[in-house]
């Protein structure tokens, strides 16, 4: 009996030993739970901040994509009415050219036109 006794007995260590070993791996698996936790509410916390911080790059982003868009709606209008105003210069330039032209014909005509009445004028009190 003491044979059997003993035999228990090593049972009984070896039963403790792994059921020691198993709270020591249930130990070990709870502090690795307890980082993995920490470690996903750092992510958690990362990724509010990034969340938060990508909200702010996206409406900044629209606010500037609707200036640009605003910016480019006055740039053409601008282009557009530039046009016309060259336009305008143009047509205007060339009635000034000619309406200088016509002058410039019409004093032409009236130097002749007096220079010849002061020759006639000249040559009728010669005779």
């Amino acid at each position: 009996m003491t044979h059997q006794g003993a035999v228990l007995q090593g049972y009984n260590n070896e039963l403790v030993k792994h059921i020691e070993d198993l709270y020591m791996q249930r130990e070990e698996v709870s502090k690795q739970i307890r980082e993995a936790e920490e470690e996903k509410n750092r992510i958690q916390d990362k990724i509010e901040t990034l969340t938060k911080q990508l909200d702010c790059v996206c409406e900044n982003l629209a606010q500037k994509n609707a200036a640009q868009k605003k910016l480019d709606e006055v740039l053409a209008e601008a282009a557009l009415t530039y046009e016309k105003i060259l336009e305008s210069s143009r047509m205007l330039l060339n009635v000034l050219k000619a309406e200088t032209g016509n002058l410039d014909k019409t004093i032409m005509l009236n130097r002749n036109v007096t220079g010849d009445i002061q020759t006639l004028g000249l040559q009728q009190t010669q005779h």
